[in-house]
């Protein structure tokens, strides 16, 4: 088990009406003035802004509002706030949304906290950011976990660019996280959701590490859990123990529990940062199913015995020790079953990603040949483009 460092200092609030609290939790935190940052109506339509508004009033704590962030956050709209927030005084951020959301508001956060940074640059890996406002977040969606991890991914639509970066900045002092407020989520983003979440710690899974069958347990109870608790959701959406379940699970895939003692690298989150980056229409959770089962089906020989563990203990497969490669590949297979059973893509020609456009998004996650995604077996420009290209059309049928 490698040396590692657990940092969880997010408080969760959890359960009904959780969010009801968001006036006197802020108010306890020496606060003169919150900006609320959202995404669409639907914040709107619910009533949850309305409640998170009454709450902060009741509280006498002052507000600005800044809604319009879209799927994979926009830089152009990070900048807006930190505009917003530095014409109005603000020293708080409160999210209300998903994963998009949480991210815009956590680099608005670091943006403002540190003004003679570009927040790019926080992007691009050139600067980290030494201070941060006060922030808080109400969850509405089940998938990024960016509620209680330390990452933030934002897109730069100039350029193409989707970029991430993690640091202790990152970090929410609270999450409010109440089921019934994923009711409405549509069964297509639900699945991405569930998509995303076993994501997060399926790819800590397979980081390098040894002996840290702790760990491994706890990866292979999250992931069979969210998977389940997906099936259900999609089933009923109105069932609030299978979106409890799904939200609690997206909390601890990503906040570092899953990877305790392994190296630590999203590998196919970088090749689908590339795929939305360049077709911001896609959903995150989609592209990561388009992609990781050529990924897997490409990298698995670099170490057979963890790819048998995740037969085994995950999809519950007896191993056949003459042919483990067989092991694996039903595996594989029953994990693309799965995508597929939930109205996910298992290649990128479902996702309108053109042929032409591999070898450019190869060039950018290799960054232009330069960089090598590390793991079992580590990755250059050549496999990437490999990857993308088995990607494209997914397994022959």
């Amino acid at each position: 088990m490698n040396n590692f460092v657990y940092e969880t200092p997010t408080r969760v609030y959890f359960g009904k009406d959780e969010e009801l609290k968001v006036g006197s939790l802020i108010a306890s935190m020496d606060v003169k003035k919150v900006l609320i940052h959202y995404g669409g109506q639907s914040a709107k339509k619910s009533g949850l802004l309305d409640r998170v508004k009454a709450s902060l009033s009741e509280a006498g704590i002052d507000f600005v509002e800044l809604g319009g962030v879209v799927a994979n956050p926009e830089l152009k709209l990070v900048r807006e706030g930190i505009k917003l927030c530095q014409d109005e005084g603000v020293d708080f951020i409160l999210a209300v949304g998903g994963g998009s959301v949480m991210d815009s508001s956590k680099d608005i956060a670091n943006g403002v906290a540190n003004p003679d940074i570009d927040v790019w640059d926080f992007s691009l890996g050139k600067e980290v950011p030494k201070k941060t406002l006060k922030k808080g977040a109400i969850l509405t969606l089940s998938a990024a976990g960016s509620e209680m991890s330390n990452s933030c991914v934002i897109t730069n639509s100039a350029t193409g660019q989707k970029r991430g970066y993690g640091c202790s900045a990152n970090r929410f002092d609270f999450a409010i996280e109440n089921p019934e407020l994923t009711y409405s989520v549509s069964p297509y983003q639900t699945a991405c959701g569930a998509v995303d979440i076993a994501m997060h710690t399926i790819e800590r899974y397979f980081c390098k590490g040894n002996d840290t069958y702790l760990t491994d347990s706890i990866a292979e109870a999250v992931i069979k859990s969210v998977m389940k608790a997906g099936n259900d959701c999609l089933k009923n959406p109105n069932d609030y123990e299978a979106r409890a379940n799904m939200m609690w699970a997206s909390s601890l895939a990503h906040n570092g529990l899953t990877q305790c003692g392994r190296d630590f690298m999203l590998v196919v989150h970088q090749f689908e940062h590339e795929v939305s980056g360049m077709y911001p229409e896609v959903a995150h959770g989609a592209g990561l199913a388009a992609i990781w089962c050529s990924w897997a089906r490409y990298v698995y020989k670099a170490n057979i015995q963890r790819w048998l563990q995740y037969a085994a203990n995950v999809w519950n497969l007896d191993i056949d020790f003459e042919h483990p490669e067989k092991t694996i590949e039903k595996a594989i297979d029953m994990q693309e079953q799965y995508y597929e059973s939930i109205g996910m893509p298992v290649s990128l020609i479902e996702l309108n990603v053109k042929e032409s456009d591999l070898e450019k998004l190869a060039l950018d996650c290799s960054r232009n040949k330069t960089r090598v995604l590390p793991g079992y077996m580590e990755l250059g420009y050549d496999d990437m483009l490999s990857i993308y290209r088995m990607a494209y059309t997914g397994k022959e049928k």
